[in-house]
Formats: C-alpha cells, structure tokens, sequence
C-alpha cells in the first residue's frame, strides 16, 4: 500500500515556515506498513490543490493525506478543491456546526459567522471531529483514492490523526515495514558508500541508504516482510552488519545524538567532563546538557569569547596569546588545562577559532580551528581543522568534531 502526501499553505511553498507535518505522517505510516511514495506542497490556490488531489488518483495512491486549507478564511481551499474533484456540492453538516458553536461556547466566545464554512463538507464525503480546535477533518474517495484531510496545525493534526484515522486496507496488506538509522561521524558519504557496497543495492530487502546533515552521515535502512518478527529480525541483521562493515564510525542509533553518546560513555566510566569555549560560543556545553541527568558526566564549562576571559577564568598567559595569537595549538591546550585544572573533571575538551564571516588572514582563514581535549595524568592533545563552510557550519561542525574526539578517547581508540 503506497500513500501520497499533499501539504498546503503558501507559508510553506514560500519557505515562511517549515513542512513538518509530512515526515510525522510519513513516519506514523510507516508505522503501520504504508510506504510514502510523494510529497507534494502546494500553495493556497484552488486549482493548484485539485490538480495535486487528481494527481494522487492518476499515480494510483492507494490513500492521499491532505494537511491544511481547512480554516475559515477565504486563503482556506482544501473543502472547496476536493468538491470539485468529486464533483459533488458543498453541504453544511448540521452535527459539526453544532459542535464548532460549542467550542466557542465553551471558551465564553461566540462563534464567528466565517467559522461556518468549517461545518461545510462535500456530498458523500465524512466529516472527521476534532477534538483539540475548530476545523473538522474530511474523509472521501477520488478516483479510487482514499483522501483523508487534516487541519494543517501540527497540535490538531496530530491529534486527528491519531485518534481518527483507520485503514482496514492496512491490515490486508499483509506487510510490515521497520526502519532504523545508524548515526555516523568522521567520514563523508562518498567514503562510507564503498564500505557498505552491494548492500546499497536498489532490489534489496532491506534497502540501505545513507543522508547527510550538518556533517553526520546517517546510514537509513528499512525492512519489510510479512510478519513484525521477519522484519525485526531483517532490519536487526543488516544494522549490525552495517556496524561491523563501518566499525567505529558509528556513534549511535535512531534518536542518539552524538552529544548523547559521548554522555553514555563518560556515565558508563564514571568521568566528568569540562569545557571551555570560544568561537562555538556554548554550543557543545548545549548539546551536552540538552539530555536530562547530564549533571552525572558534564561539570559545567567556560564561554571565553575575549582574550581577557581566557586569561582571567582560565588561566590562559597573556604572553602565550601575544605571541600565538587566541587561534592556535597553545591557546586551545592552554584553554583546556586551564578548564581541567579548575573544574577537577576527569577531561576538558577547548576550541577556539575564526567562525567568520570576517576576522581571517591568509596566515589564518575563515574556518580556522583549533581543538584540545586535556585528560587527567595524560599529555594534552591538539587538532587542527580548516573548514570551509559559513559561520553556523562551521560552529556546528567544530563542537561536533569536539565532541567526537573525546568520543574517540573514551572508546580506547
């Protein structure tokens, strides 16, 4: 069973806010062994959401999710473009009327006249209650598609979803469909496609696939069989296949950050850590905190963005800076001894750098960084990195390159 995915909103098509309804949807799908084939995004124009409806049955969607258009303003299209696909009237559902006054009721408003095209709803089509707002779903059929319609609000979307929507074709289709992503760090896809080679393959149960963001490779894999067994059992034998072939690349899996298992490995050793940050801003101290219960393992951390920061909190001698300059291997390991000697934690990761846009010489250019990781009893590491890309990507890309060196050292590596 294919299902086709339809969002609207000229806010979403003119890139004013983020579609993120249709990766929940595809996901809940997937969950019940419905395989997304298309995302559409279509403005608040008539004629633009009939074609993309009418597309759905000429690709031959088993099922169609719509999301928004659903409102009481005239921009609100979706009812009214399914009318004319069905090519059936518009007719107003007394019982949904009845039940959008007593929203407003409830809330000690009264309801406003343009909130009763909300109870409007094609001939033969069902309206869909909504527990959590004022727009009333749709369930219908177009050209042997099954179209289901939802608010475009995330909350009330959600919501409907969850609570109304049902598929008796879903159980008939005799397949289960699991997915998994395996996190990895220090390698870019153009490596990691040759170590995993003929399981990449096209035809094959489960696929592989690999997606890259903000300088994590993330390998997907999907599996489907007959039966929840089969497919956890398939989904489970490529992952650990894929984590032998990529060895110490990978860092995690599904909702595992990076930032998480470092976390894992400092709470399993019983260290703690420390930071001290510069051109990252805080960043990594973020991420690390981002998981609950991370007093265990992170001790806290510095932001010295100055010079006279970096010398007053952390020690760092005003010679040293003279002479090497805040971008350099002695800053950065001076940082770190400074962060390690005054926090008592068992490790103290420090990055200083050029995040740009200006600030670069020749000697020194945008994307300069250093990075040390200073380790109680041992001698203190430094690693230099240029990174090419702009000021956020740079950030990013440093803390996790950071957070990935401890990671490193904490496996023994």
């Amino acid at each position: 069973m294919n299902a086709f995915i339809i969002a609207i909103g000229d806010e979403l098509v003119t890139g004013q806010s983020v579609d993120t309804n249709s990766a929940w949807l595809s996901d809940r799908l997937l969950q019940r062994g419905v395989l997304t084939k298309t995302h559409i995004t279509v403005a608040d124009d008539l004629a633009g959401i009939e074609y993309a409806l009418e597309q759905a049955g000429l690709l031959g969607a088993d099922l169609a999710i719509v999301t928004g258009g659903l409102g009481p303003t005239a921009d609100d299209l979706t009812r009214q473009a399914l009318a004319k696909v069905m090519d059936a009237p518009l007719e107003l559902d007394e019982r949904s009327l009845g039940r959008i006054e007593a929203f407003f009721r409830q809330r000690g408003r009264e309801m406003p006249d343009a909130n009763r095209v909300q109870a409007m709803c094609p001939a033969g089509a069902i309206l869909l209650d909504n527990s959590t707002g004022t727009a009333p779903g749709i369930c219908a059929k177009v050209m042997g598609t099954e179209v289901w319609c939802f608010p475009g609000v995330p909350r009330e979307m959600k919501a409907m979803f969850d609570e109304q929507f049902a598929l008796p074709a879903c159980g008939e289709a005799g397949r289960v469909i699991l997915t998994a992503l395996l996190h990895t760090f220090g390698a870019g896809e153009s490596s990691i496609a040759p170590l995993l080679g003929e399981m990449m393959d096209r035809d094959r149960n489960p696929t592989v696939g690999t997606t890259a963001k903000q300088s994590v490779v993330s390998v997907r894999i999907r599996s489907a069989a007959e039966n929840h067994s089969a497919a956890r059992r398939q989904l489970d034998d490529t992952a650990t296949e894929v984590k032998s072939r990529l060895g110490k690349l990978v860092f995690g899996r599904d909702e595992m950050t990076l930032a998480d298992a470092v976390g894992a490995l400092l709470r399993e050793q019983g260290k703690m850590l420390a930071t001290a940050e510069s051109c990252t801003g805080g960043l990594i101290g973020k991420m690390l905190t981002d998981a609950p219960g991370s007093s265990a393992y992170y001790a806290g951390g510095w932001v010295t963005y100055s010079n006279a920061l970096k010398h007053d909190q952390l020690g760092v001698p005003n010679e040293l800076l003279e002479q090497h300059g805040a971008v350099s291997e002695q800053a950065a390991i001076a940082m770190a001894q400074g962060a390690l000697g005054h926090s008592g934690a068992d490790y103290a990761l420090a990055v200083t750098g050029i995040a740009g846009p200006t600030g670069g010489t020749e000697e020194k250019p945008v994307g300069t960084v250093w990075i040390a990781l200073a380790s109680r009893g041992e001698h203190t590491t430094a690693e230099h990195h240029l990174m090419p890309f702009d000021r956020e990507a740079i950030r990013t890309r440093t803390a996790y390159t950071a957070l990935n060196m401890l990671r490193v050292k904490l496996l023994g590596e």
